[in-house]
């Protein structure tokens, strides 16, 4: 599958509200699937589960082929977050360009860690295009990173709700972003991110409705996908690129 997956849909609430930098849209998360990553692990067992359980979604499976999700080669979790903050509310082309901006005030590094950010001065890390809010939040995120307020290797060990309720403490980082690291740099398999954009518009194709469906009623759906909700969403979300 050549194609980016929903490169421009991603939108995040914090909280209840669509502003700070959240609009559940998951561009570079999924973006990168497609193209960075081979070989995939084996959804065989998740494809079959999901083929019996939901006729519509066999169908969606069919056309679409085999599933590419692979988050066994994501970035640690600091670097997922961080990066996310970066692109929250940007099309691609733009978060990417800030993004390398931003790496490149970092020279010799892969991407900076937590006291580097601490301590660059923020006209520094602004000259790199990124907003005062954005500054705000990876500021917040590096400052509780060191302090101990949020621990990114105990989420490892963590069930997914108690994953969401901690990365959450970090101003910028509301519930969509939580349940991207989940699936896309932790390899939680049973996510379903029902704020996603991409997903619940996915979805209303598919499933031919005639409005987008509202939370309730994706989960009400998708619950015959468990234990396997996470690539059911990754068709849902690749579909798109095929109709």
């Amino acid at each position: 599958m050549g194609r980016s997956l929903e490169a421009g849909r991603f939108s995040e609430r914090l909280g209840n509200l669509p502003d700070a930098g959240e609009t559940p849209n998951a561009s570079f998360f999924r973006t990168r699937l497609s193209t960075e990553l081979t070989p995939t692990p084996d959804h065989g067992p998740a494809v079959r589960h999901l083929r019996r359980a939901d006729p519509i979604l066999a169908g969606v499976i069919k056309r679409v082929g085999p599933c590419k999700l692979d988050p066994q080669q994501r970035p640690e979790v600091f670097h997922a977050l961080a990066q996310a903050i970066i692109y929250q509310q940007l099309n691609g082309v733009a978060a990417g360009s800030i993004y390398r901006k931003f790496k490149a005030l970092y020279p010799g590094r892969a991407f900076p860690k937590a006291a580097d950010i601490v301590a660059t001065p923020d006209a520094r890390i602004r000259s790199a295009g990124i907003s005062p809010q954005k500054l705000r939040y990876l500021k917040d995120l590096s400052s509780k990173v060191i302090d101990g307020t949020v621990d990114l290797k105990a989420v490892r060990a963590m069930d997914d709700e108690a994953v969401i309720e901690h990365l959450t403490q970090v101003t910028g980082v509301g519930r969509w972003t939580a349940e991207m690291v989940l699936m896309f740099t932790l390899g939680r398999p049973d996510v379903l991110p029902v704020d996603d954009y991409g997903f619940r518009h996915g979805v209303q194709l598919a499933y031919k409705m005639r409005a987008l469906p509202k939370p309730e009623r994706l989960r009400k759906l998708a619950e015959p996908w468990r234990p396997y909700r996470s690539v059911g969403t990754w068709y849902v979300w690749a579909s798109k690129d095929i109709e």
